[in-house]
């Protein structure tokens, strides 16, 4: 067993350790209403200009800040996300994780023990890497499937499955599982939905919240976890095991919201909230490190990468599995 061990006094000075540690219920607050902004203001225009490029606007802009909810939650979970540890839960959990079906309280120790084992076989993420690299071919259909909606009926069938319990109790029994282990999801979405209904536009919840989720941000998801760890050059060395990738103010918005392309500052510094992680970049790079560094300059230049395969077999643990993690 190979836990991934990094010593951050071999990367930063005290004094940069105390400015990259700071977290502010005032930034984490801003991050939260951003994000909800962009998606009412996102259902506001297509209501206001209804056409096909409004549409496909929306489903995109919508799908990126559902991304973006998993990733606030995801610093959540980190303990970053706000100062107040009461706050940083609650705000993770409603306003966050549960808009998109998620639990931080089940996501927060299966995350950390990603952290620890990086790439490593106790890491539960690895089939998510390890598949990589692919066909063109083979990652077309993938695209495809999450475009289309099969990913997302995979992935939360299976999720109500598990919810539900043993296939051989009754109805009402199954329907109680269901709602004990997936009440806050339930809950919040049936909230949006009544607000929706509430101001007239009932319609927007299943057009322009649950066709996001089920489509753009299974696709962003996908595009995402492949940067972060797939084809890296070495998976024992912290500076090579995980990728930054540059994202330009349009990937940022479509598919990398809230800083999460600085996925190998991530890793090295778990201490580090998410609005903070360009600036440890940006001492990475002054401090000499930025030449051993895993970094792509794009997010087609990872694709490229992951797609450097011939042939179209299956390979690796979790070559055809679904999953994504934050």
């Amino acid at each position: 067993m190979h836990a991934t061990v990094v010593k951050v006094s071999d990367y930063l000075a005290p004094e940069q350790i105390r400015q990259l540690r700071g977290k502010s219920d005032l930034v984490g607050t801003l991050l939260v209403l951003h994000a909800w902004t962009l998606i009412v203001g996102s259902m506001a225009l297509f209501v206001w200009w209804p056409n096909p490029f409004t549409f496909l606007v929306a489903v995109m802009v919508i799908g990126g800040r559902q991304l973006g909810l998993a990733i606030l939650m995801h610093d959540a979970a980190h303990g970053l996300l706000f100062a107040d540890r009461r706050l940083n839960d609650s705000v993770g959990r409603w306003l966050c994780a549960y808009p998109v079906f998620t639990s931080l309280m089940l996501y927060r120790p299966y995350h950390l023990q990603h952290h620890r084992f990086t790439q490593q076989p106790e890491d539960p993420d690895l089939g998510l890497s390890a598949a990589f690299p692919v066909s063109r071919r083979s990652l077309h259909r993938k695209l495809l499937r999450d475009l289309t909606g099969q990913t997302a009926y995979l992935r939360r069938g299976d999720q109500i499955r598990r919810a539900l319990g043993p296939s051989d109790l009754d109805v009402m029994a199954r329907l109680g599982n269901l709602w004990r282990r997936e009440k806050g999801p339930l809950t919040v979405n049936l909230a949006l939905f009544g607000a929706l209904a509430a101001a007239g536009y009932w319609w927007l919840y299943p057009v322009l919240w649950l066709v996001p989720l089920a489509t753009w941000y299974q696709l962003a998801s996908r595009v995402r976890n492949i940067a972060e760890h797939a084809v890296v050059p070495d998976n024992d060395d912290p500076l090579c095991n995980t990728r930054t990738t540059h994202a330009n103010p349009m990937i940022r918005l479509l598919l990398a919201p809230y800083w999460v392309n600085f996925h190998l500052e991530h890793h090295l510094f778990m201490f580090v909230p998410c609005w903070r992680l360009p600036t440890a970049h940006r001492l990475l790079v002054d401090g000499r490190r930025g030449r051993r560094m895993e970094f792509k300059p794009g997010y087609l230049a990872v694709l490229r990468a992951a797609t450097s395969r011939l042939d179209d077999s299956p390979r690796g643990p979790g070559a055809r599995g679904t999953a994504q993690h934050i």
